[in-house]
């Protein structure tokens, strides 16, 4: 991936703010969307560095809502985590469709096992703009901690996200 810098500037005409990336040949050129949402979702690394714990529920929603917010299918994504509960990887493992996203229980459990993990929190976007969990949703949540309670796996929270806003289905009590 080639290193580009941005430049915030206003169209004269307008008034209206474009994004400019400059390229290793150092020319500027307009940004295009899919060029923002990616360099946000590259930005979102630095919202849980894997050297501190994961204690903030507050930047563990602006990170994944960072990571998903922007994508125009579902998709479930996975930050698992130590036992001090730092990062140990983000995961991107059900990719879906505008209105659904296939989990399987089984390969999260094989994956928290494989990276030795005592924990993990869960998100996905609907593109849709509704935050509200759907009854899938739940269900999804409940299978999943039944299967990672058997393995020893903390399962923290499960994370909804739109453009602007998340929601945390530990905080509503519906884990």
């Amino acid at each position: 991936m080639e290193h580009q810098t941005a430049a915030l500037s206003y169209d004269n005409m307008n008034a209206t703010p474009a994004l400019y990336v400059r390229g290793p040949s150092g020319r500027y050129k307009l940004a295009s969307d899919d060029m923002i949402l990616a360099a946000g979702r590259m930005a979102a690394e630095s919202l849980l560095p894997q050297s501190q714990p994961v204690d903030n529920p507050q930047k563990v929603r602006k990170f994944f809502q960072s990571k998903l917010a922007g994508l125009g299918h579902e998709c479930a994504a996975f930050l698992y985590l130590d036992s001090k509960f730092k990062p140990i990887r983000y995961m991107e493992q059900g990719l879906g469709t505008i209105n659904q996203a296939s989990v399987y229980p089984r390969e999260i459990v094989k994956t928290a096992l494989r990276l030795n993990a005592a924990a993990l929190i869960m998100a996905h976007n609907h593109p849709s703009g509704s935050s509200e969990p759907s009854m899938a949703d739940l269900n999804l949540t409940q299978h999943l901690r039944k299967a990672l309670a058997l393995i020893d796996v903390r399962f923290l929270d499960h994370v909804i996200v739109t453009a602007s806003e998340t929601i945390s289905l530990a905080e509503r009590g519906e884990m």
